[in-house]
């Protein structure tokens, strides 16, 4: 069973969905997804928002071993994502030797705003925490307590490590970030990290197309379970209604 737990934001609900489809629809193993919700982390998030976070989920990622008990391997990934290939291949990349595996970007944004007048925050090792391989058990730093009082650049920049030799690399398709990055017909996950083909600004971005797709493949196959589920039968000696 792959776990994975994808960030939440109720102004992003249609690109959770259509993500969670576009991992279960190309997965050859079973795929366990969890929203991080903050109505579904209460009391165990506790910190208040911070004026850069400009996502429900900035700091709910790092709560990710806790809730997979320190065991085994979980993914994290951000919501604003799209999977182009099977997640068992990002599977097979995990490696013991790390306490987590990310894609080291080298993100410069150029712009201080992104979707809905969001800020846009500059950093060192920008987008790195946005696709996640946990190594659970190596990440007990990552207590709730820890997270809830830690400096966000420290969540962000894996300081809770010994040191950056605790960082995995994986291959920059698994989070190919739309607009930065030069396009490649290889990538396997597309980050919409300005801004989604969900919002109107951004309706015509690099891999809108695919991501129209999804959403309709996935609003077919919820239009063909309906008209496919049985009709409600009369119990059995009930009268049939009588017509006028």
């Amino acid at each position: 069973m792959i776990n994975v737990f994808i960030g939440y934001d109720p102004r992003e609900a249609v690109a959770f969905s259509v993500l969670a489809h576009s991992i279960q629809a190309r997965a050859s193993t079973p795929v366990a997804i969890a929203p991080l919700m903050l109505s579904q982390l209460k009391g165990l998030l506790t910190r208040e928002r911070h004026p850069l976070q400009s996502t429900d989920f900035s700091f709910s990622r790092f709560l990710t071993p806790y809730l997979s008990g320190y065991s085994g391997w979980s993914v994290f990934m951000d919501c604003d994502m799209l999977m182009l290939e099977d997640i068992a291949n990002l599977w097979k990349l995990r490696d013991e030797r790390y306490a987590v595996m990310v894609v080291k970007h080298h993100h410069v944004p150029r712009e201080t705003v992104k979707f809905l007048g969001e800020p846009q925050s500059r950093y060192e090792k920008k987008n790195w925490s946005s696709v996640m391989l946990f190594n659970n058990a190596q990440c007990r730093a990552l207590t709730p307590e820890y997270v809830n009082t830690a400096p966000g650049l420290d969540l962000h920049q894996f300081k809770w490590l010994a040191g950056d030799a605790s960082i995995g690399a994986l291959p920059g398709r698994w989070n190919h970030l739309v607009g930065y990055n030069p396009p490649r017909r290889d990538a396997a996950l597309v980050h919409y990290t300005l801004g989604g083909p969900y919002f109107d600004e951004y309706r015509n971005c690099e891999y809108a197309a695919q991501w129209y797709d999804e959403r309709q493949a996935m609003l077919s196959t919820a239009a063909s379970r309906s008209l496919a589920a049985p009709r409600t039968q009369q119990p059995v000696g009930a009268s049939s209604p009588t017509h006028s």
